[in-house]
């Protein structure tokens, strides 16, 4: 029979192989404190970086990858993953295809998705300098174009949903439908909101404008870093050629749109209100108006839950017919609300 027989060493030796196991844990734990408390400061000094960091890995977790198109003005940047039928999405102006990481989460599962980053915003060209509406366009047109053969579905967010229907009035039917959300390309007045806030007071007044009041309420600290960003950010950059976007409103025009709209509304929206959908709808020969309760500007954002149900049950519906009602009124949907 084996035995082992203690001397004197072995205790110092565990005594040993614990200190040196405590020195080790006690390592990792001031590692994961120095990496929570940078994570935490990146968090309250540059939130809106942090945000876009996390959601465009979130895309890239979904199984989107990163993908990239030479242009005349540099690169165009989207995110593509998925098989089925083919479905774009596009963000609004000064925001990132990272906006739409949930909505592209869910969608993925039976469609091919892209997710385009505008001219000018996330990482597609121009990085510097003036954005002029014909590269705005231009980059929803370059990637639309090549997917003319899978008639895609486009679902666009505000300035995504104008340059959408512009691409759509140009190019008629070579989209199987347009989503637009909250947005479209009728002039509009904003609601008396200024895009360029000068202080915390204007962007709290303009995010409670985007925003349903029962919502989260927007740190200060985020809303320092919007003011302290926005004058060279892309929306200050567009500006700068106003009567380049001019061209591009269809007052009178969206009857030459002969591909279906869906309106696809949160009703919570000061910025552009249901009325501004319901002045589209009156004018678009294929459309019916959907709307979200309880949600502002960004739906998908906002309430992205009840946003991916009612766009799934609006791709599950026929497209709007041709012959539709004239009365606004009966061209309505009706609010969806998530389960």
């Amino acid at each position: 029979m084996n035995t082992s027989v203690a001397t004197p060493e072995t205790p110092r030796r565990r005594r040993s192989w614990l200190f040196r196991a405590g020195v080790v844990a006690g390592l990792l734990a001031a590692g994961a404190a120095c990496v929570g408390l940078f994570v935490g400061y990146r968090i309250w000094r540059e939130p809106l970086a942090f945000y876009e960091t996390l959601t465009r890995r979130a895309l890239a977790g979904h199984g989107l990858a990163q993908r990239e198109l030479d242009v005349p003005w540099g690169r165009l940047v989207w995110w593509e993953g998925g098989n089925g039928p083919a479905i774009v999405l596009i963000h609004g102006a000064g925001h990132q295809a990272g906006v739409w990481a949930e909505v592209a989460g869910a969608l993925v599962q039976d469609h091919r998705v892209l997710v385009v980053d505008l001219p000018g915003h996330g990482a597609s060209d121009p990085r510097q300098g003036p954005i002029t509406a014909d590269t705005l366009y231009g980059g929803v047109a370059a990637l639309l174009d090549r997917l003319r053969d899978d008639s895609p579905v486009v679902v666009g967010n505000s300035l995504g949903a104008w340059l959408a229907m512009v691409y759509a009035q140009r190019n008629p039917g070579t989209l199987s439908r347009i989503v637009a959300v909250n947005g479209g390309a009728l002039r509009s007045d904003l609601g008396g909101y200024s895009l360029l806030p000068r202080s915390r007071e204007e962007a709290r007044h303009l995010v409670d404008g985007l925003r349903d009041p029962s919502s989260p309420r927007i740190p200060d600290y985020v809303l320092d870093d919007l003011v302290e960003h926005v004058g060279d950010g892309p929306v200050a950059r567009m500006m700068g050629d106003l009567q380049g976007l001019e061209a591009l409103v269809l007052d009178g025009r969206l009857g030459e749109i002969t591909d279906p709209v869906d309106l696809l509304w949160g009703t919570s929206d000061k910025l552009m209100p249901v009325s501004y959908a319901e002045r589209m709808l009156a004018e678009l020969p294929r459309a019916r108006l959907t709307t979200i309760p309880r949600c502002g500007h960004m739906p998908h954002t906002e309430c992205p839950d009840r946003f991916v149900a009612a766009l799934r049950e609006i791709l599950a519906a026929e497209p709007p017919a041709a012959d539709v009602p004239a009365d606004a009124a009966d061209r309505t949907a009706g609010a969806r609300e998530a389960s």
